[in-house]
């Protein structure tokens, strides 16, 4: 089995869909020791960056960290966030796209125990992510 993430794969398929499709790609970052983020735009510990070619230069998204220069408030700014600090990519127009469950992990989801809860239906949760304009 490999030791690869899909995350990150999965990160750049929304990311090309988006650009495909003429929509604007949003990443939603949880900010931690290893993220470069301007700190006057998290809120809560959580940013969320246009990811557009018109807002950010040299974009690089590789397998364990994203890379790029964007500009904030006018001021030129160097991005890096780790793949793990993702939580999730989607379309500013439409909202669609994908958000992950917490950090990244390869164990599998837990199965269905065999004690009268096969059952019940799993709890779904509404994503908690923001527009920002």
């Amino acid at each position: 089995m490999s030791d690869l993430s899909t995350r990150p794969y999965l990160i750049r398929a929304i990311y090309e869909w988006c650009v495909d499709s003429g929509l604007t790609p949003y990443l939603a970052v949880r900010v931690n020791d290893q993220t470069e983020v301007p700190p006057a735009y998290v809120k809560d510990g959580e940013i969320v960056l246009n990811m557009s070619a018109s807002a950010v230069r040299n974009l690089e998204m590789g397998n364990e960290m994203i890379t790029c220069g964007g500009r904030f408030g006018g001021a030129s700014f160097d991005l890096m966030v780790p793949v793990d600090a993702v939580m999730g990519i989607f379309a500013k127009e439409t909202g669609q796209g994908l958000v992950f469950q917490g950090p990244d992990s390869q164990e599998p989801p837990p199965a269905a125990s065999s004690e009268g809860d096969a059952g019940a239906k799993p709890v779904v949760r509404k994503p908690q992510l923001k527009i920002v304009k």
